[in-house]
């Protein structure tokens, strides 16, 4: 951070939502089809063309809105917003007006100490939430002589998620953007890939000298799809427009995208103004209206949300805020937790091995834990192996996982198979620890003179006297011991 300015951010992220048609038509929402093979009248602007609201859209939007604590508008009109991008084949893109369904929400996240002075949680707002359609995809890497567009994704349902200029450094904006992700995955409205821009963010980002309340000119980052390279560009941002004002050099309000391989902004145009979209009511759509019982319907479908999921992990198993966290990432991946959390009867074990050797799995073999190959049920009987420290954690995981990965079924049927089953007999590990200090004079006599470091050493070498099969804690137990007697 730069003594003298803090940087002020606004997010607003494009949420595409999970509906079985797109926005304004009857064509599928699928992405991978073959270019331009998802396509009809509607969203290929063709003359005469009527749009008809997709009612599902509507409804996971709502989700959306009560989950934030949003107040839901029971009336909002959709809009004609012009602007020219060759994948846009209207010319314009339909969106919600002056008034969201969704408007004044709030996402809460742990806050920066560094800026903020203080740890806590810090509530963000959610100015609105708006329903709009998407435009094409233009490809410019499939040959060297022209530009491909593939109007497969035009009229595909967003959820435009505006945050306030709530955001005080790059990591507060990175939170809250993996918390919406979390949130938005979790009521299944959206399947949250970044890289296939399902979930991108546009960043509004101003610096001022720490203690004004007037913002400084205000610049756009346009289409970041990774939550690195939203820290990378905030950060970058921040220091080229306070090294401008240090200079005695404006800030131009301009749109900017992010170079991820030159690691900086890059200027694209002056930005625009409401007017020079000239917006006007959309005349082929009524204004959409929502009903009380409608509202309450939606309300009563909502599942536990992250937060709350990971408020009680942490308070049931004694988790880190980072764990819960990441076990939420996907209610697939939360339920898979949860069903080994309560199979083994250790959530803290469950935790170790999910974020451990199950994840590095899962991203080692490109798969999601819906298609990992080990039930919950035969995890947590591993789980419950090594936390009766029947098993040890090197056998566990050098030996019996990668059975399970095989297709093996049982833990127990391996363990007893191989004679994999630790030894936690006091006086076996005693002799071992007698017989490797005997063997080991030097070592013993420089740790009972202050070198502590070499504990671990004798720790191995009991081990490897033991084939891997002694219990490690009560090896360190009877070693620091038999070295405190003289």
């Amino acid at each position: 951070m730069n003594s003298g300015y803090e940087v002020v951010i606004g997010l607003e992220v494009h949420v595409q939502l999970r509906t079985r048609s797109k926005m304004f038509c009857a064509c599928r929402n699928l992405t991978g089809a073959p270019p331009n093979s998802l396509t009809c009248p509607v969203c290929l602007g063709l003359p005469g063309a009527l749009p008809a609201l997709n009612a599902e859209a509507v409804h996971v939007a709502l989700a959306l809105g009560l989950a934030v604590g949003a107040e839901i508008r029971p009336r909002s009109a959709f809009y004609r917003k012009q602007y020219f991008y060759p994948d846009l084949p209207k010319g314009y893109q339909i969106t919600q007006g002056p008034v969201a369904l969704v408007e004044e929400g709030h996402l809460d996240i742990p806050g920066d100490p560094r800026v903020r002075g203080a740890e806590g949680p810090v509530r963000i707002r959610i100015e609105r939430a708006h329903l709009e359609e998407d435009a094409g995809k233009s490809h410019h890497d499939l040959d060297g002589n022209a530009s491909h567009v593939d109007l497969n994704r035009a009229g595909v349902p967003l959820l435009e998620v505006v945050g306030a200029p709530d955001l005080r450094s790059a990591a507060e904006a990175s939170d809250y953007l993996k918390a919406l992700h979390r949130l938005v995955v979790g009521l299944g409205i959206c399947d949250g890939n970044l890289e296939e821009g399902s979930f991108r963010c546009d960043a509004n980002v101003s610096v001022r000298p720490i203690g004004s309340s007037t913002f400084g000119t205000r610049v756009e980052v346009k289409n970041l799809n990774s939550f690195r390279f939203v820290r990378q560009a905030l950060e970058h941002e921040f220091q080229r427009q306070t090294s401008l004002l240090e200079a005695g050099v404006s800030v131009q309000m301009e749109t900017r995208g992010w170079d991820a391989a030159a690691g900086e902004t890059r200027a694209q145009r002056t930005k625009e103004a409401a007017m020079d979209y000239r917006y006007f009511p959309e005349p082929d759509l009524p204004l959409l209206t929502v009903e009380p019982a409608e509202i309450e319907a939606v309300r009563a479908t909502l599942p536990e949300l992250p937060e709350q999921r990971i408020r009680r992990w942490r308070e049931a198993h004694g988790l880190g805020l980072d764990e819960a966290q990441t076990l939420a990432q996907s209610p697939a991946f939360a339920a898979y937790f949860e069903a080994v959390a309560s199979l083994s009867g250790s959530g803290r074990g469950a935790a170790a091995w999910m974020l451990g050797e199950v994840s590095r799995t899962l991203n080692e073999r490109g798969l999601g834990i819906e298609v990992f190959p080990v039930t919950p049920e035969t995890l947590a009987g591993l789980v419950r192996l090594v936390e009766a420290r029947t098993l040890g954690f090197g056998a566990a995981k050098d030996l019996v996982f990668p059975a399970l990965l095989n297709g093996e079924r049982s833990a127990e049927a391996i363990v007893a198979a191989r004679g994999l089953a630790q030894v936690s007999d006091r006086g076996a590990i005693e002799g071992l620890v007698v017989k490797v200090l005997k063997a080991n004079p030097g070592p013993v006599e420089q740790i009972r003179a202050g070198k502590e470091s070499l504990k671990g050493f004798l720790v191995g070498q009991v081990l490897k006297a033991g084939q891997g099969r002694l219990d490690a804690k009560l090896v360190n137990e009877v070693l620091a011991e038999l070295l405190a007697k003289p």
